[in-house]
């Protein structure tokens, strides 16, 4: 078990640090150190290609000031009889791998980048070795290299490994002698479990508690059949398939958003309901997405585990075209998005809501369009060009892994493309399955971006 006695109080704070509730909510996935929210593989990695001849001396000083900066990379989640808590340590050196990478060029230098970028996503990393984060470094040649950034997910989530490349680029400049060392203190991750708690009891808190329970009454999430039950016996075995859809279809989501005064993700989200209805048989479709959980502007510089589960209720009975979906899909994500609260809460208030996690039979797969908060796409900084390899279309027999269910993720790249990725547990599904999954989810994205009239089928 990853969750044990606290060890001595280790930063000097005298007073008991709380859990944030999505802290909590990783304590009820634990299934150990090898599987799970705890689990060696329950990580997040993203890689950038790296132009310019980069000093390792200075970027691992710079690394080390990102640890200095944000307690989180050096925090472990404990527990005793008093219930959970946080320990933060001293920091200590990151680890910083360097490798020569094959002597390739043109697009084997791209493929080869991704491939090790699918190296170190596949890599274990066990959520006791702190700091919680890695820095992997592979170099074609002398100006041109991959770094890729790796953390343990019990740490970080997608936005704060954008806040962690953006204050190591800060830093790595700072250590040139190119840019100011005096940087403003950065809020911490703890502060904001401490707020969460001070705010728990707030007037705001119980009207959003109100509103969740009316919205989810009688609701529990659209579980997908899995093609085999899960055996809890068997270690999780994640993969995932990666695809990419033209920019021509991009450019439609994005007209189709407009036109409709939605965003992207409505478009898309609309499409995925309609995906579950034809999958599940169910025209009551609720599926999880994630938002940034950053309720706060002064958290949006922080690194920390922020990231909210967010149930979206889409319920199409009455719906007879996709673009009635859509209209659906827009009000169900306004509604969510102007009472979120920590998914905690809402369990707390809607607990039949999780039914699918208990049914061996079903897996809960998540959707979600990714945020670039600080995208650092042909930047340049301390003598570098720094591009995020956000285009990946090899797909992994064995990747990071999650806690449970699946992952969908989408990426509008800046080449106008839509990226994807399915996360599955082999266990439980084929690959023919995912990319039939993907398949249909293409057909409806375009019939609803084209044509929103198209007759939905009957579930």
């Amino acid at each position: 078990m990853s969750i044990t006695a606290a060890p001595p109080e280790a930063n000097g704070r005298a007073q008991r640090i709380p859990l944030a509730y999505n802290q909590e909510f990783l304590r009820a996935f634990d299934k150990g150190e090898t599987d799970g929210a705890f689990g060696h593989r329950h990580t997040l990695v993203c890689g950038w290609r790296v132009s310019g001849e980069i000093d390792t001396a200075v970027l691992q000083r710079a690394l080390d000031a990102v640890v200095a900066r944000h307690e989180v990379l050096r925090t472990e989640i404990l527990g005793d009889e008093e219930g959970g808590h946080q320990v933060v340590h001293p920091a200590t050196a990151v680890t910083l791998e360097v490798s020569e990478l094959a002597s390739v060029s043109g697009q084997a230098r791209d493929a080869l980048a991704e491939e090790f970028l699918n190296t170190v996503d596949a890599a274990p990393y066990p959520v006791r070795e702190l700091p919680h984060l890695r820095g992997h470094l592979g170099r074609f040649d002398a100006t041109d290299a991959v770094l890729v950034l790796a953390t343990h997910h019990t740490s970080t989530d997608a936005w704060s490994l954008q806040v962690i490349m953006r204050d190591l680029v800060e830093a790595y400049e700072a250590g040139l002698g190119e840019a100011p060392a005096d940087a403003v203190a950065a809020p911490q991750y703890q502060e904001f479990a401490r707020w969460q708690h001070e705010s728990a009891g707030s007037s705001r808190m119980d009207q959003n508690r109100a509103y969740w329970r009316e919205r989810l009454a009688g609701a529990e999430i659209t579980g997908i059949t899995s093609d085999r039950p899960r055996e809890d016996s068997l270690a999780s075995a994640y993969g995932v398939h990666r695809f990419v859809f033209e920019a021509e279809l991009s450019k439609a989501v994005v007209e189709r958003a407009r036109v409709t005064r939605s965003t992207p993700f409505m478009v898309m989200a609309a499409a995925y309901s309609a995906l579950l209805r034809e999958r599940t048989g169910t025209t009551d479709v609720v599926f999880p997405t994630f938002s940034s959980g950053r309720y706060e502007e002064r958290f949006m510089d922080a690194v920390g585990p922020f990231f909210n589960f967010v149930p979206i209720r889409i319920d199409t009975t009455g719906s007879a075209t996709l673009g009635d979906v859509l209209d659906q899909a827009r009000a169900a994500c306004i509604g969510a998005y102007q009472h979120e609260i920590p998914f905690a809460r809402i369990a707390e208030d809607s607990p039949a809501l999780l039914a699918p996690f208990a049914n061996g039979f079903l897996a809960v797969v998540a959707f979600e369009v990714l945020q670039s908060p600080f995208p650092l796409d042909g930047d340049a900084a301390g003598g570098l060009v720094f591009t995020e390899i956000r285009r990946r279309t090899r797909s992994q027999r064995l990747s990071s892994a999650i806690p449970d269910g699946g992952l969908w993720a989408m990426d509008i790249l800046p080449t106008g493309e839509l990226a994807g990725s399915l996360k599955f547990d082999h266990n439980r599904f084929d690959e023919a399955t995912a990319i039939e999954l993907v398949a249909g989810f293409r057909r409806l994205l375009t019939a609803l971006a084209d044509a929103p009239q198209t007759p939905l089928t009957h579930a």
